[in-house]
């Protein structure tokens, strides 16, 4: 019996890392997990075709998907594009876990629940210390909030302390990280979370 895939919806500002992310996250579960992924893109689809270039997946895996427009509305207030290519892959591969990334949004965007089950919130260091204490809901309130690119703090004078208590403070309880996605013990924390909280089994895939 196949049980429904866990949709992992991958959002945050363009360019704070997002692509890398799931590139990372490909090559670090594709041994063990049976995946997918569908990315947003307005225009093109350009981050599916990076993600097929640089081997993530076999590229029958990696779906783009051109929104067209607000790229929010297409994770939000509608999101039936992507619902309708969520069910396709589901159909074609039957995957333990779909990644589905957004086009670049703001702080304000947030993933539906009809669409997502975790929500990954990427911003860099690169934005300044200032971005986390902004808030947003997906600052506040996605299920992890990830701080990327900290090998560039020195260099654009952000402090990772107040970067640190900032998002402890916009966030309470709910759990954040530093990564620089360049190394694999940033990649294996975020990894560990999405197998502890989506319940997935530590080797899940034949």
């Amino acid at each position: 019996m196949n049980r429904e895939p866990l949709r992992v919806g991958v959002g945050g500002p363009v360019g704070s890392g997002k692509t890398a992310l799931v590139l990372a996250l490909c090559r670090a579960m594709r041994d063990k997990y049976n995946i997918a992924v569908v990315t947003n893109d307005i225009y093109t689809k350009e981050d599916a075709e990076f993600l097929t270039k640089n081997g993530a997946l076999s590229p029958d895996r990696i779906m783009g998907v051109e929104t067209g427009g607000c790229p929010h509305t297409a994770i939000r207030e509608d999101a039936s594009i992507n619902l309708d290519a969520v069910i396709e892959m589901t159909e074609r591969h039957h995957p333990e876990v779909i990644f589905i990334e957004s086009g670049g949004d703001n702080l304000s965007a947030t993933f539906s629940p009809e669409l997502s089950d975790l929500t990954l919130y990427v911003i860099d260091v690169a934005g300044g210390e200032k971005v986390p204490r902004k808030g947003g809901p997906g600052i506040t309130k996605s299920d992890l909030l990830i701080i990327n690119k900290i090998d560039l703090a020195p260099h654009v004078g952000a402090s990772l302390e107040v970067m640190e208590r900032d998002a402890r403070k916009m966030r309470g309880d709910r759990p954040f990280l530093f990564t620089n996605l360049r190394e694999e013990p940033s990649v294996q924390k975020v990894v560990d979370f999405i197998v502890r909280e989506g319940m997935l089994r530590p080797s899940a895939a034949e």
